[in-house]
């Protein structure tokens, strides 16, 4: 059988032990379920702080653990199944259930209730935190500190309109692997903005083709699109904010932009890249 080694948790010597008797490995273990500390963790696909970022994985988050070693944690996320190594300390047990998100592209922590004192950290949008009680104007997290309440949604809670959340991105500088304001890439920027929506999406661009809406017959002149489409590249992915306007996290601005559809399709074309693979429409209802 045929593995994507970005879903599966297996290794040589190492793999989860539900797989077992699906896959070869010198040992089987049981994970141990750990929440994400950290406002933003790179999970790489090497245990070395210079190998390739992958993805992210934002504070709150929950990720089964396999292996730990020199301080790498050898996990799976359970966002959306992705295998990698994180550092170890960016992770803690779990205390509580998450009761909130944040809503907003970033929030600060601060050590009191007041926006005039040194902020003692941030959280991004999609951040899932235990609301221990709401004071005044701020929330005060169960792991300390307080946040401004009004950036919070409860869990259960969904935007109406995933192009808007995506909308919030705009100028955001691209990062290969983001998954935040502070950098974000072209599948990222779809991911959390479903997820906001309350919709799951995987992480890559060739697994959300694939997997997200149906497919919009297309001509060469593209005609027909409509907010919220999907426009897919081999390796690229954009939203269409309406029948003519693309936003995307690209290489070319180095950030999200938004811009006709023609001209990225035109330069994207003549970088090499190829054309548009397909088009996909999500239910409305979904």
């Amino acid at each position: 059988m045929n593995f994507d080694r970005r879903l599966t948790p297996m290794r040589p010597d190492l793999a989860a032990a539900h797989l077992r008797g699906s896959v070869e490995a010198s040992r089987f273990v049981e994970g141990r379920v750990l929440r994400v500390a950290e406002a933003v963790a790179d999970l790489r696909r090497d245990p070395q702080p210079d190998g390739g970022l992958d993805t992210q994985a934002l504070f709150g988050e929950r990720v089964t653990v396999y292996e730990e070693h020199e301080g790498w944690a050898w996990a799976q996320l359970e966002s959306d199944s992705y295998v990698g190594y994180l550092p170890a300390a960016a992770l803690v047990p779990e205390t509580s259930a998450p009761t909130h998100r944040v809503g907003v592209p970033w929030t600060f922590i601060y050590p009191a209730e007041s926006m005039k004192l040194p902020r003692a950290g941030g959280l991004p949008m999609g951040a899932r935190i235990d609301v221990a009680a709401e004071e005044g104007d701020f929330a005060r997290l169960a792991t300390g500190g307080f946040v401004w309440r009004h950036h919070l949604v409860a869990r259960d809670r969904h935007a109406p309109d995933f192009v808007a959340v995506a909308e919030h991105f705009l100028h955001a500088p691209y990062l290969w692997g983001g998954k935040s304001w502070r950098g974000v890439d072209c599948s990222g920027l779809v991911q959390i903005a479903l997820h906001a929506a309350g919709r799951a999406a995987p992480r890559d661009t060739d697994m959300q083709e694939k997997a997200l809406g149906a497919p919009v017959p297309i001509d060469d002149k593209l005609e027909g699109l409509q907010r919220g489409d999907l426009v897919f590249w081999k390796g690229h992915v954009g939203v269409m904010r309406d029948a003519q306007t693309l936003l995307h996290a690209n290489g070319h601005h180095m950030q999200v932009a938004s811009e006709p559809l023609a001209g990225a399709r035109k330069r994207i074309l003549l970088s090499g890249s190829g054309d548009v693979t397909s088009i996909r429409r999500l239910d409305a209802s979904a």
